[in-house]
């Protein structure tokens, strides 16, 4: 099957990764680095999973207190699998809508 193909069959996931205890952005960087690790075993298993980008959230001190993240998997379970793996929490799920036109 091409790339192309099972691109196609993707849908895309926003990522509410709210944290229990803020992180500093050190920690962040090597969550980065987990999420990486897992979503290549995942596709070497066969997973249709990407991750597209990330949002940080931050209190006024700076450390990150959590993250929305847009991913294109062919599932849901294959989102939860990916934070199960990665050891991130994925506090809620949802599939993407049409984004609002700004100004």
């Amino acid at each position: 099957m091409s790339e192309q193909t099972r691109e196609g069959e993707m849908e895309d996931f926003l990522i509410l990764r709210d944290l229990d205890e803020p992180i500093s952005e050190d920690e962040l960087e090597a969550a980065g680095e987990q999420s990486g690790e897992a979503l290549a075993e995942l596709r070497d298993e066969g997973t249709d999973i990407r991750w597209v980008e990330s949002e940080v959230m931050t209190d006024e001190d700076g450390d990150v207190t959590g993250t929305f993240c847009h991913y294109r998997a062919e599932s849901e379970d294959a989102i939860r699998e990916h934070a199960d793996r990665a050891g991130l929490p994925a506090t809620r799920i949802d599939r993407r809508g049409e984004p609002l036109e700004g100004e």
